[in-house]
């Protein structure tokens, strides 16, 4: 097996992902806000995917050891410079997610609910009850409750499977798409540093972070058929799981809309 074997594994999820009904939903900037914020969940964890990828990989710890492979050491770091450390709308240096919540809040976009909801994981110190006793959709609980799965196993080739597959590269470009609608349409509200958000992620995935990801995933499983079949399991899951998340803001702008009639 190799990436492309994944690929193919994973088309019918992607397909459904790239025809979810979900995006003809979003028409007014009310809607926007509420694909925000349910999707803001999707780019915390994230981060969390990728910090634990850091954490087996390479040295985090002292005194400093030569672990692992010293390419997959490089590849992880130079993704986490970027995703932890990049470079923001007005040059200042700011994580994706504190990008994202930046966005969110140029568009008044509600950001209370996912800072509360990091204020809980922290008090807790134990994501699973956090996200069990939140007030999120139940397709959220279950979209972080599989990642959080994934990276308290610790298999790192089964992490990286839900960091390289599980994060299709496909829907922010059509959202950049929507928001240059929405920006000629509802001039009065401010998109710049949301569009700039998608376009730098477009940018990254394409040209950097998306051929390293699958690299690391080579490197990680090599010839072994089982770690290959346990990244196509996870793979798969994880989109369905994507699947879910988009179902659950789906519901939450429809209701919005039919409260609004």
């Amino acid at each position: 097996m190799n990436t492309a074997t994944i690929n193919n594994a994973i088309a019918p999820q992607r397909e459904v992902l790239l025809q979810h009904s979900l995006y003809g939903k979003v028409k007014t900037i009310e809607d926007l806000r509420h694909f925000l914020e349910g999707h803001v969940y999707a780019v915390w964890d994230f981060m969390s995917l990728l910090k634990a990828l850091q954490s087996k990989l390479t040295c985090t710890t002292v005194p400093w050891l030569p672990v692992g492979n010293p390419q997959i050491r490089y590849l992880i770091n130079e993704i986490v410079l970027a995703e932890e450390t990049d470079l923001a709308l007005d040059g200042t240096r700011q994580s994706h997610y504190e990008m994202y919540v930046d966005a969110m809040k140029a568009c008044d976009a509600n950001t209370e609910e996912v800072t509360d909801f990091i204020k809980d994981v922290v008090a807790t110190q134990n994501i699973f009850v956090s996200i069990k006793q939140s007030r999120l959709h139940e397709g959220i609980k279950a979209f972080l409750d599989f990642t959080f799965r994934v990276i308290e196993e610790g298999r790192p080739h089964e992490i990286a499977a839900a960091f390289t597959f599980g994060r299709e590269d496909l829907i922010p470009g059509m959202f950049t798409e929507i928001l240059r609608n929405f920006q000629a349409n509802f001039p009065e509200t401010d998109l710049t540093k949301l569009i700039y958000y998608f376009e730098r992620h477009i940018e990254l995935d394409a040209d950097e972070h998306g051929p390293m990801a699958m690299q690391m995933i080579d490197e990680l499983c090599g010839t072994d058929e089982k770690k290959w079949k346990e990244v196509e399991e996870i793979s798969v899951l994880a989109l369905e799981k994507r699947i879910g998340l988009w179902n659950a803001i789906e519901e939450k702008v429809l209701q919005h809309d039919m409260a609004s009639i």
